[in-house]
């Protein structure tokens, strides 16, 4: 997610809400927990905020106690954080739960999956699971989730040696077409995907068995009923996800 999404809810509100909110967004979503009033005002212009530019942010993050305190000085400069009472504060502007936390954890650690995918394709697929955990749609962000890891498993198969990759594919799914290019393993199942996966050395018996149980939360979550996975069951979905597929 960046800032301009963060925001945009709050770009009619006054400027002291998106100073708290950006406050917010660096704590929560960049691991930066202070900022000096210069350094917020240009988080403010990269977020698109209108009057970032003139506005006297020092007055507005002075007025805005109990929200905001002060945390030490760089240089000459005085630090601002956001408190407890301001993150509740943000919270409630935002509509976003209380207990969040773990999925916001989860999407700066997304994001950070993000910067470092070269495919397009993929880095696309986990950019829509950060959305949908960003708006708390814990099953799509799943579907997403796996679909990326599917297609850079798909990419690691088909990086191996072509006849090597087709035996393996054949020991497992002896009714399989010949695959020649990466398109091709889309019809191969899932689950014998991570056997040949498994096979060709990508991933130990550990691995393999761990993305068994990430395949079948996505299944559960990819087809209509009334289970609901909790922040913590996905978090530990995504922990292991990109902890194999994406490490």
């Amino acid at each position: 997610m960046t800032l301009v999404e963060f925001l945009h809810p709050l770009n009619k509100n006054p400027i002291r809400d998106n100073c708290l909110a950006t406050l917010y967004f660096l704590k929560r979503y960049r691991q930066i927990d202070s900022a000096t009033v210069e350094e917020l005002r240009g988080h403010l212009k990269n977020g698109r905020v209108p009057r970032a530019a003139k506005a006297n942010l020092a007055d507005q993050l002075a007025k805005s106690a109990p929200h905001v305190d002060t945390d030490g000085k760089k240089g000459s400069r005085l630090l601002w954080t956001l408190t407890e009472s301001g993150e509740r504060e943000v919270r409630s502007l935002l509509n976003l739960p209380a207990a969040d936390a773990e999925i916001e954890h989860d999407v700066s650690e997304l994001d950070k999956v993000i910067n470092k995918i070269t495919n397009a394709e993929v880095a696309d697929y986990i950019h829509e699971a950060v959305k949908c955990l960003s708006i708390g749609a814990l099953r799509a962000a799943v579907v997403f989730l796996w679909a990326g890891a599917v297609r850079e498993i798909q990419e690691l198969v088909i990086s191996k040696n072509s006849k090597k990759v087709n035996l393996s594919i054949q020991k497992f799914d002896s009714k399989a077409r010949t695959v020649k290019k990466v398109d091709d393993l889309t019809y191969i199942k899932e689950s014998k995907l991570l056997l040949v996966a498994q096979d060709l050395g990508i991933f130990d018996k550990n691995q393999k068995d761990m993305l068994e149980e990430a395949l079948k939360l996505r299944n559960k979550c990819g087809h209509p009923g009334k289970y609901k996975p909790g922040p913590k069951k996905v978090s530990s979905f995504i922990e292991d996800v990109v902890g194999i597929v994406f490490s």
